[in-house]
């Protein structure tokens, strides 16, 4: 039995071997495109979508995920990180809640491709309630008057701005500065405009006031030297 199989097998290898390899060719050669599948691995950005109102993020996730995606090998140049993304829908997020499942379905893929794994798959992520406040606006004042004059009094119009921003951002104690006041060119009193600067980068002006007009009031180093109008 054992040399008939090797008379089988072995008797004209040369043209069997010839035969099977015109075949594999043949194969790979009408065997249509879409049936053959890669896979592909890439790195995505992860964005939120659909935040509530009056809700903020002020811990993100990881920025980025990692995607395994099958498609057909036609597909394969145009599946990119310019064309696949990674989307959380947080439309039922809440304060209460920090750990996000990610999954397949949140994927977004040419049509014809496939997700086979997303990593990691879970995020965490905190909210917090939205609130807003007044702040005690403090001008910044630099350099210093000319010999013989002085300071009689400094006033920030509106002395108060309205901000917004996650409930644990807000300090009520805080104060928004303004940009630098030079009054060292001053000779009179004198009306300065100066734009805001926020206490913190999680927090936004509520308002379109972001410039308050400044105040200053000069007089002369004399005893009973009457305190000048303020220039309009």
């Amino acid at each position: 039995m054992i040399r008939l199989l090797r008379r089988v097998f072995l008797r004209n290898w040369g043209l069997k071997l010839f035969s099977f390899l015109i075949a594999l060719v043949l194969w790979a050669t009408l065997i249509p495109e879409e049936k053959i599948f890669t896979e592909k691995n890439l790195t995505v950005f992860l964005e939120l979508h659909n935040i509530p109102p009056g809700l903020e993020v002020v811990e993100k996730p990881v920025s980025t995920v990692d995607v395994k995606i099958r498609t057909p090998r036609r597909l394969l140049e145009q599946v990119t990180t310019a064309n696949v993304r990674a989307v959380l829908d947080l439309r039922d997020a809440s304060v209460d809640v920090q750990n996000y499942d990610l999954n397949e379905s949140m994927i977004k893929i040419p049509p014809g491709a496939e997700v086979k794994e997303v990593r990691p798959s879970q995020v965490s992520l905190k909210l917090e309630r939205t609130i807003e406040a007044r702040l005690e606006v403090e001008p910044q004042i630099v350099g210093e008057l000319q010999e013989g004059l002085g300071v009689v009094k400094i006033e920030v119009v509106p002395s108060q701005v309205l901000v917004r921003g996650p409930e644990s951002k807000i300090n009520p104690a805080a104060k928004v500065r303004t940009t630098p006041v030079d009054i060292s060119p001053l000779t009179e009193s004198t009306v300065i405009e100066a734009r805001l600067i926020i206490p913190d980068p999680d927090l936004q002006f509520a308002s379109a006031q972001t410039a308050v007009r400044v105040r200053v009031l000069i007089q002369e180093d004399k005893a009973g030297q009457e305190v000048p109008e303020i220039k309009k």
